[in-house]
């Protein structure tokens, strides 16, 4: 039995999540995988997907009574306590974090496969199973920054008593989260302290800032279908908003490493 920190597992499509393959998972509380993530692994434990997932795209075998499709009936009411999607971002890797820091209540979710690089000119494919597109599939209001949408989760995770690293052996990210090694996850010696001590590097007042202009602005859609109400959503005000939690972390990112020197 593990008795160490409870940690979620959140599995993208990004070409080095074929790692999970050799994994025991049992080191973790939950798996999480997004979308065609399930073809990875066997041991998930909730597929979540947006409305628009194709019903060809689901898993072929059948699902075993223990296992859970998160639908937006489950994440839109989730997402919506943490401020809605217009501010935390309209994609599912963000949404699998806040449904997941929401209903599992984790004391640590680890990234793995949701880096959101899209850009092939060397080559490579961009995710697991060949070359994608980015999620979602259309020019986005609520995506002008996606590492201010990653420091507002890291944030958000931080007053929920949460940490958020990312497992990634990619050379660069948009997630804006420490990176440990898979190594130290499974690890009895796991110091989620040492995770603290970094996210307290995060500037609490200017957090507090950051969720204000939130709530001055007043960007809720309760459906979670913000697209349909993307005409009343001012982006100059939005890019704004952004930028108060970039700075929230300005002293975070500059000293971050990718060295997983902080676990």
């Amino acid at each position: 039995m593990n008795l160490g920190p409870k940690i979620v597992l959140i599995v993208g499509s990004a070409p080095d999540s074929t790692r999970i393959e050799s994994w025991e998972l049992s080191h973790f509380a939950s798996c999480v995988v997004i979308n065609n993530a399930w073809r990875l692994t066997k041991q998930w434990d909730y597929l979540i997907f947006p409305e628009d997932f194709p019903v060809s795209n689901f898993p072929s075998y059948p699902i075993q009574v223990e296992k859970k499709l998160i639908t937006a009936s489950e994440f839109v009411p989730e997402q919506n306590k943490f401020g809605g999607f217009v501010y935390a971002g309209g994609t599912m890797a963000f949404t699998a974090g806040y449904w997941a820091l929401g209903a599992l209540k984790p004391d640590v979710i680890a990234y793995l496969g949701c880096d959101m690089i899209y850009d092939n000119a060397d080559g490579k494919s961009t995710h697991f199973y060949g070359d994608g597109t980015a999620d979602p599939l259309r020019q986005d209001i609520t995506l002008q920054s996606l590492e201010a949408k990653s420091i507002r989760l890291l944030a958000h995770a931080k007053l929920q008593q949460c940490v958020i690293v990312n497992l990634s052996n990619l050379p660069s990210s948009r997630l804006l989260f420490p990176r440990v090694s898979i190594s130290q996850i499974f690890s009895n010696e796991f110091n989620k302290g040492a995770l603290e001590n970094k996210i307290k590097e995060l500037d609490s007042k200017k957090i507090k800032i950051a969720i204000q202009a939130e709530k001055s602005l007043s960007y809720m859609v309760p459906s979670g279908r913000y697209w349909e109400s993307v005409d009343e959503f001012d982006a100059d005000m939005l890019k704004q908003i952004d930028s108060y939690w970039l700075d929230s972390a300005a002293q975070f990112a500059k000293n971050i490493s990718n060295d997983c020197s902080y676990a």
